[in-house]
């Protein structure tokens, strides 16, 4: 089951940004998965589903974008290594 959300943009969106309507919708949907990935309130597989993206390309819009592909942080990862 998929549920359509609908937005409106002037035109003028559009062109600030130079993209076609349907890049722009495209644009929204990655950055908005990319976001809420940083943020932790996704996963990187549902992050990449959210953006119709492979989990491939996804590490690459990661990387484009300054964005850490591991949210994992070092007192964590040292907590999960020593069984803490």
């Amino acid at each position: 089951m998929t549920t359509t959300i609908t937005f409106d943009f002037d035109a003028s969106a559009f062109g600030a940004l130079r993209l076609s309507p349907g890049e722009f919708a495209r644009e929204m949907r990655i950055a908005a998965a990319v976001q809420w990935y940083a943020e932790g309130v996704v996963s990187q597989g549902k992050a990449a589903e959210l953006a119709e993206l492979t989990r491939a390309e996804l590490l690459e819009e990661l990387h484009r974008r300054k964005v850490p592909a591991c949210q994992v942080t070092a007192d964590e990862l040292a907590a999960e290594i020593h069984g803490g």
